[in-house]
């Protein structure tokens, strides 16, 4: 059987503030512009098992080709983002794969012996964050690759190549 390779294609960083975070990061590295998305609400969503939905923003944008994501978790449920950090805490969370066969490298990632932390199904796509820090200090996110999503990211990706000194680092989504 031939084994899917999928490249890193994100790093997520858990932050106490979004726009500080995308302002800092914009003049630092010239990332972005970045995409918010406050209060994100999924269809079907488990953190171990439970139900227990945490209420987290998102922001996303590009430094090269790889996707920078910013988490902001608003209250203090169960989440994995509380798994690594305590409240005020930041730092870097999970890296993220886009995946053909999202059933082939969730079931991959199960017979590793992995346990996925948290699964959602929001957007039409669905998402597994796996604890693997025990191989890579992190997360590990497998997200499906759909051509809305496909095609959502590259007009994000091609925002920051036409991202310029001065523009505003936040975008309408």
């Amino acid at each position: 059987m031939l084994l899917e390779r999928y490249p890193l294609f994100q790093e997520a960083y858990l932050v106490n503030d979004l726009e500080e975070s995308i302002h800092k990061w914009a003049k630092l590295f010239h990332a972005g512009p970045f995409v918010v998305v406050p209060h994100h609400k999924t269809d079907t969503f488990t953190y171990r098992g439970t139900p227990q939905e945490a209420d987290v923003s998102y922001a996303f944008g590009y430094l090269g080709d790889m996707m920078i994501q910013f988490i902001q978790q608003h209250d203090e449920t169960p989440s994995i983002y509380r798994d690594m950090f305590e409240a005020g805490q930041e730092g870097f969370h999970h890296v993220g794969v886009l995946v053909h066969d999202f059933e082939a490298e969730r079931q991959r990632l199960l017979d590793m012996g992995f346990e996925p932390a948290c699964e959602l199904y929001a957007d039409e796509v669905n998402a597994s964050y796996f604890d693997t820090r025990s191989v890579n200090g992190c997360f590990t996110e497998i997200h499906g690759d759909p051509p809305h999503i496909l095609a959502t990211f590259a007009q994000w990706r091609r925002a920051h190549e036409l991202f310029r000194p001065g523009d505003n680092p936040i975008m309408d989504r």
